[in-house]
């Protein structure tokens, strides 16, 4: 079974001999389809924060819509069919008035912490696509790293530990505030006053529980990241098929081009002392030629290039390193003109080619 037929995420890498970091284009390839590193604790935190804000803010406003909400139902329940459609419009709306304000807050903020994780908008509906044929045959793996694991312990005890955190925030909170609640009922206090402290209450834990969750999901967002990547991880031969997949398509390979003369010009030094034979004019032009021959059906490729200056810091580096330097003008111009640094010799220029490697092959073996 290949690589494609299985949801690599649920493994450790070392289990899948992913020993390789990922590629820009897998990394990019999950994003489009959803996969990306982001932490549901901070999402959670951070709609929980906005949400009790808003609360807190339009808390006078909802007892008012409360409050109306009420004197509308008891002034007409006992002249009106209490299940009539009128009152269950006027349900609906007082509901709306008092929900629709944290709902909305809620949703722009679970939206936009997304957006930030994810940097930038993305949608996709792959994530929710259950494939139950990929899931079936690797249940027995799956359930041993999301349950038996490290990581599913680690899961757990952090889900059972912010249910004893939020209990013991609980806790405090109306222990410290148990005296007055009594002073109240013993007083004969009046039901606005009940209902302001034990609304007082019950929003201190939820500011003091939103808190703590954030305080939590910063860290979590860093181990999600790295569990990400991990996930992303490459055997060699992924990133051989991955290479081969990409040639096929021009702007890819115009840009892998583009990265890896850069990369080959401010390694040049090295370029030049790895290099088979240095090719020159023998003033202004020097291209350097290197042959990987465990690449099948592959041709010499320019290692590095330059003119006058550095045509001759070329040269310098290859008598240093004693790599062979061949004198050819037409050859030199031909390929310092027509070729860039990681090209592949161009097909005019196979046969010269040749005849250099031919000729280097046979001093070095008399």
């Amino acid at each position: 079974m290949t690589a494609q037929n299985i949801d690599l995420q649920w493994f450790a890498a070392e289990d899948e001999g992913r020993t390789e970091e990922p590629s820009e284009f897998k990394i990019e390839k999950a994003r489009k389809e959803g996969r990306v590193a982001k932490s549901q604790e901070l999402n959670g935190a951070i709609v929980m924060i906005f949400s009790i804000i808003t609360l807190a803010i339009l808390a006078p406003w909802i007892l008012d819509k409360c409050i109306e909400a009420y004197i509308y139902f008891f002034t007409r329940c006992t002249s009106e069919e209490i299940f009539s459609a009128t009152n269950a419009a006027a349900f609906f709306t007082f509901f709306l008035k008092m929900v629709l304000p944290v709902s909305i807050v809620a949703l722009i903020a679970g939206v936009a912490s997304n957006i930030i994780q994810n940097k930038g908008f993305l949608f996709s509906t792959k994530p929710i696509q259950f494939q139950f044929s990929k899931v079936l045959p690797h249940v027995g793996q799956y359930l041993k790293k999301t349950m038996f694991s490290m990581q599913g312990a680690f899961n757990i005890a952090k889900s059972i530990g912010k249910v004893i955190v939020v209990i013991l925030i609980a806790w405090n909170i109306i222990s410290r505030n148990l005296p007055k609640l009594l002073t109240i009922i013993k007083t004969s206090g009046t039901i606005y006053n009940s209902m302001s402290l034990i609304a007082s209450m019950g929003m201190q834990i939820l500011i003091s529980s939103a808190i703590f969750f954030l305080i939590i999901s910063i860290p979590d967002y860093f181990v999600q990241k790295h569990e990400f990547v991990e996930s992303l991880k490459m055997t060699k031969q992924e990133i051989k098929e991955e290479y081969k997949e990409m040639e096929g398509d021009p702007e890819v390979k115009s840009h892998l081009q583009q990265a890896q003369r850069e990369m080959l010009q401010v390694n040049m030094p090295r370029a030049v002392a790895e290099s088979d034979v240095v090719i020159t004019n023998p003033t202004h032009f020097a291209v350097a030629l290197k042959y990987d021959s465990s690449i099948q059906n592959s041709a010499p490729q320019v290692s590095a290039k330059g003119s006058d200056q550095l045509a001759q810091r070329i040269k310098q580096i290859a008598r240093e390193n004693d790599v062979p330097i061949v004198e050819n003008r037409p050859l030199a111009r031909g390929l310092y003109t027509d070729t860039q640094i990681g090209d592949i010799i161009p097909d005019t220029y196979i046969k010269a080619i040749a005849v250099v490697y031919a000729q280097l092959k046979k001093y070095s073996t008399s």
